[in-house]
Formats: structure tokens, sequence, C-alpha cells
């Protein structure tokens, strides 16, 4: 009974050792990482979303450090962590950008919209006077 019980306790402690040893190097998930995080560099990211940018680069640069220490699993989830966060700034950097270009468009318009009426206002002829109606002394018969 000793013996199935050492066994046993033997075959759980290989089984949570081998759940806790550490997956293979993430040298795809690092990569990427890399590459979204310099795409977004160069994109308007700075300029509109600057927390998610530092972020990013914050999170890849303590991926690589994981990565390095031989703690793959940590430096995995970092770096996936870090490319949906460059991914998260480049769309917010795209998203302001297209609300300045709208708002630049919209200026554009109402400036159109208030040299249009300056110039119809400018070439329609003045309002005819109303016609006066004669003094009550002229038109009372008394």
């Amino acid at each position: 009974m000793l013996r199935l019980t050492l066994i046993g306790t033997a075959g759980a402690c290989a089984l949570l050792a081998g759940c806790a040893s550490e997956g293979p190097q993430p040298t795809a998930q690092l990569a990427t990482a890399r590459t979204l995080v310099a795409q977004a560099d160069k994109s308007p990211a700075q300029r509109y979303a600057a927390a998610d940018l530092q972020r990013a680069h914050d999170e890849l640069s303590a991926a690589e450090t994981a990565d390095g220490q031989r703690k793959f699993n940590d430096a995995r989830s970092l770096a996936e962590s870090a490319a949906a966060d460059a991914d998260v700034a480049v769309a917010r950097g795209q998203a302001g950008e297209a609300q300045r270009a709208a708002h630049e468009v919209a200026q554009g318009n109402a400036s159109l919209r208030s040299e249009s009426e300056r110039a119809a206002a400018a070439s329609s002829p003045p309002p005819a006077p109303a016609p006066s109606e004669p003094p009550a002394s002229q038109t009372d018969p008394h």
C-alpha cells in the first residue's frame, strides 16, 4: 500500500513538473512583436497613441529579457502582448489621422459655403424699395 502511494505521488510530481516546464523558445512571437512595434513606430501612433506604443515597447523589452533568461512562457506571453499593443497603437493612430482629415474637410466645406454665400449676396441685385403709401391726407376724401 505504501509502495502504491509513493508511486502515485512520484507520478503526480512528474506530471506537475512536466506541465510547469518551459515551452519552446518563442522565436516567431518575438519576431512578430518586433515587426509590429517597428511598424507602429513609423505610423501616427506616436502622436495619437503614445501610451499604447510605449507599453508595446516595454513589453517587447521584457519579452526579450525573459527570453534571454530562458523563461520562454513569460517571453511568449509578453511578446504576444507587445504585438497586440502595437496593433492597438497603429489602429488608434490611423483613427486619429482620419479624424484630423475629416475635421480639415469639414473646415474646407464651411469655408466654401461661406464664400459661396458671399458671392451670391454680391451678385444679386439690391432689393427694390417697397412702394410707399401716399400720406393719409391725400387719400382721405373728407
